[in-house]
């Protein structure tokens, strides 16, 4: 029976529900799932990486050989087999992982809204780059933090600008590997610093990592992880290296925070998946992403040189931009009077996308920066996309 004329509800949200924003990203994805549109826009990793046949395998065979197990609830800290691998990975002479270090979690945002959760009160000083992965603003600013904006150049984050801000503060966020949205990466040198300046000050280092491993080169970065065990909290992620569609990432950090974080993960989704951690691990248990990523990087790294190329023959001079050397971004600084967010409109009716720079600025945006990704066009279109980016940009100069 229904009820007849009943009063409209009074919805009474939260403040930081009513704080919430919606990711720009993801706003702009939706126009770019016309088959028409020239995408740059999506951190999205390339469908052509995905193992979808090893993956069916393993889905076969965990679900044959152990698919009760698979199939109930598991432990909030994770699948141990899975726990082990990483914290093998990891592992050096120097910085031995144990898996109770290791917290499986549904995706990376999941890692950052927990340590969110756990560090972050109303006002707490939070760290973060110049610019930073919208991700984690996006994730941290639901506990109404003070985000502080660190310098940056064009070599990344800028160690000795810690110094005067780091006493006090509850974290600072970095992305030291092929970052997101710069695609810039820190130096063995200024790691060093970078770790030593925040031991000095007790602060703690949350070391995100999801494009650590797609090096053109194949020459990976030293973990800051491994520099100082007890002051670093490491973020690692399969969505790159594997497909993001699993919804699989893992923290890293002492015992102490691990724990509060498993409590907090509780509170939230009780475990990720043990049906996924299952078949995750059955993929990649004997060697499979050895195999694997070098392809990945080839592939990265052809259509990375394809949009360079294309950008030095039809961007005018007076635009910079990095030049990666490894993951799925290119940062683009364009004159002073351009804004990226007016060029987004042109480019769209030009059916042409991507994401202007200005969300991931914590504070003071730099309106005249953008983000390309390249990753999942192919090296025709991105040609033809960078073609039709440039005119609009020149006719603005």
């Amino acid at each position: 029976m229904k009820i007849e004329n009943p009063n409209p509800i009074q919805w009474h949200f939260a403040e930081r529900a009513a704080a919430l924003q919606s990711s720009f990203i993801r706003e702009i994805l939706k126009i770019t799932q016309r088959p028409e549109i020239i995408s740059f826009a999506g951190g999205l990793p390339s469908p052509a990486t995905f193992p979808v046949e090893e993956m069916k395998v393993a889905f076969d065979k965990v679900l044959s050989e152990n698919g009760k197990v698979a199939l109930q609830y598991g432990p909030t800290d994770g699948y141990l087999p899975l726990r082990q691998w990483i914290a093998d990975s990891l592992s050096t002479n120097g910085a031995r992982i144990i898996p109770e270090q290791v917290l499986m979690t549904s995706g990376s945002q999941q890692a950052l809204d927990l340590l969110g959760k756990v560090l972050i009160d109303e006002g707490s000083r939070v760290l973060v780059e110049t610019p930073s992965y919208l991700g984690a603003l996006q994730a941290f600013s639901v506990y109404r933090p003070e985000f502080v904006s660190v310098a940056t150049d064009e070599h990344g984050l800028v160690p000795q600008s810690v110094t005067d801000v780091a006493d006090g503060a509850r974290l600072l966020y970095a992305l030291p590997n092929f970052q997101n949205p710069t695609g810039r990466s820190l130096s063995v040198e200024r790691r060093l610093e970078l770790v030593e300046t925040c031991a000095r000050h007790g602060l703690p280092l949350i070391e995100d990592d999801p494009y650590g491993a797609l090096s053109y080169k194949g020459e990976p970065f030293p973990k800051m992880l491994a520099m100082n065990p007890d002051g670093v909290i490491y973020m690692g992620s399969f969505s790159k290296v594997l497909t993001p569609g699993i919804r699989l990432g893992y923290v890293v950090a002492p015992l102490p925070l691990v724990r509060r974080l498993e409590l907090a993960k509780q509170a939230s989704d009780l475990h990720t998946s043990q049906l996924t951690q299952m078949v995750v691990h059955e993929v990649i248990k004997d060697g499979f992403l050895d195999r694997h990523i070098p392809s990945i990087r080839t592939l990265y790294g052809d259509q990375c040189q394809a949009m360079l190329a294309a950008m030095e023959e039809h961007f005018p001079a007076s635009v910079q931009w990095t030049k990666p050397e490894g993951g799925m971004f290119i940062w683009v600084t364009l004159p002073a009077h351009i804004d990226a967010m007016k060029l987004l409109d042109e480019a769209i009716a030009h059916q042409v996308a991507f994401v202007p720079g200005a969300p991931f600025y914590a504070n003071a945006p730099e309106t005249n920066t953008l983000r390309l990704s390249f990753v999942t066009v192919s090296p025709e279109r991105i040609r033809v996309g960078i073609e039709i980016l440039g005119k609009l940009i020149a006719a603005k100069i």
